[in-house]
């Protein structure tokens, strides 16, 4: 019953998508499930030279043979998922084998409408959030005024579930945002509009899943988002509104926590995140803007530009901790070829004292400063490497020192967007 789980260790956008494939394509994996996030995420895949983007559905869906699952914990907008999987039919990719779980929440226009408006609403205090509607459809479920997948194939009670969410939305919108309010019908008559194309897709994902690991099948977890964006782990309230970390796949999935055999943390081997927050190792300088050129360090989803910065072995020790985390994956070493020294933080300077670990409070995170150790460039194209070996010596001591700074052994490196550029280090 293997079950392995894949997620960001950072800010999100480590390539966990390649690394998702990967394993797809070398493990025989019989399912692959999404627990978490909404089409606020981005995972790109690069197979044969082309191209793929995956935002809501599993980047197993580029694998034959996989069945993929988008499982309870995740907020699913009808539109985004439709939209998504007519590109990719015209891609040329099958993605017959999806499932759908009942139980997940639905994202309306309305959420994305509310989204909108409180980022503007609140100016340079924003959170930076996609504008999607994530948050929103989150808060309607924890405030139990949310709407399943399952309600749409039921109208009556779907009308009654829109009622009670716009009741207070209608008024927040008018009343503070001066904004017209949204009418029942018209949502109710847009959810229907899904219903005969997804009610094929829709199934208890929970109860098929633990019968997959029952049987003895290969489960692989797919993590949206990463470690600092969970809304208990991350850097609050900078962070998305799920649980992203290990423990929250449980969860997101319906399986108990005794079914996990691997926890694989994706990392790069520098440092970005998108929308605001605090950052100890961000560059402002060259540098940043040549990570960020060479890295091609923008959205999948947003568009917007990533903000860069050094390896920070602080976190990628904290994501150990927090997830429990069998390995890595480490990406984008590629992107480091051309610098004669390359830093990487190995701990923070808060108030004057040495701190080795993921500080407790957000104000001591907000005045952390990294401490840095420097490793010798290697300067060499890379890319075209297939063991370890076949590494530089400087690139192999770079790997070699972030593996024991990290604090879990690191399973493979990648070294250019390729599937086949992956060098397999630690094989399990």
């Amino acid at each position: 019953m293997p079950a392995i789980i894949i997620l960001g260790a950072q800010w999100g956008d480590e390539g966990k998508g390649k690394a998702t494939d990967l394993l797809a394509t070398t493990d025989d994996i019989d399912l692959v499930v999404r627990t978490s996030g909404g089409h606020n995420a981005g995972h790109t895949i690069v197979v044969d030279g082309k191209k793929f983007a995956t935002h809501l559905l599993p980047s197993g869906i580029i694998t034959k043979g996989a069945t993929c699952v988008i499982g309870n914990g995740v907020v699913v907008s009808p539109e985004a998922l439709f939209r998504e999987l007519d590109l990719l039919h015209e891609q040329g990719v099958e993605t017959a084998e999806l499932l759908v779980s009942a139980n997940a929440h639905v994202i309306a226009s309305y959420h994305s409408t509310i989204d909108k408006v409180t980022e503007r609403f609140l100016g340079n205090k924003k959170i930076g959030t996609t504008g999607r509607g994530i948050g929103p459809a989150y808060a309607d479920k924890v405030n139990r005024v949310g709407i399943r997948i399952a309600d749409i194939f039921d109208e009556k009670i779907l009308t009654q579930k829109v009622e009670a969410a716009l009741e207070t939305r209608n008024h927040l919108l008018s009343k503070v945002y001066n904004r017209r309010a949204i009418e029942v019908g018209a949502v109710v008559e847009e959810l229907t509009s899904y219903a005969e194309r997804l009610r094929p897709m829709v199934a208890d994902t929970s109860l098929l899943i633990n019968e997959a690991l029952d049987a003895d099948k290969t489960v692989l977890f797919e993590g949206a988002q990463a470690t600092m964006l969970d809304v208990d782990h991350g850097t609050y309230p900078f962070v998305t509104s799920s649980n992203p970390v290990a423990g929250g796949v449980c969860v997101g999935g319906g399986i108990g926590p005794t079914r996990i055999d691997r926890v694989v943390g994706v990392i790069k081997a520098y440092t970005t995140r998108v929308g605001s927050g605090p950052f100890p190792t961000e560059l402002f300088d060259a540098d940043g803007e040549a990570l960020q050129r060479i890295g091609g360090e923008i959205g999948v989803s947003t568009g917007r530009t990533r903000r860069c910065g050094w390896y920070d072995a602080v976190i990628a020790r904290y994501a150990t901790r927090v997830n429990g985390l069998t390995e890595f994956f480490l990406t984008k070493l590629d992107v480091l070829d051309s610098w004669e020294r390359i830093p990487v933080c190995v701990a923070y300077e808060i108030d004057g004292q040495r701190v080795e670990e993921m500080p407790m409070t957000q104000t001591e995170f907000h005045h952390a400063t990294p401490v840095y150790e420097y490793f010798d460039g290697w300067q060499t194209d890379i890319s075209g490497c297939r063991t370890f070996e076949e590494l530089p010596a400087n690139a192999q001591a770079y790997v070699k020192a972030l593996e024991e700074l990290s604090g879990a052994p690191f399973w493979g490196v990648g070294v250019g967007p390729g599937r086949e550029q992956t060098i397999v280090v630690n094989p399990v």
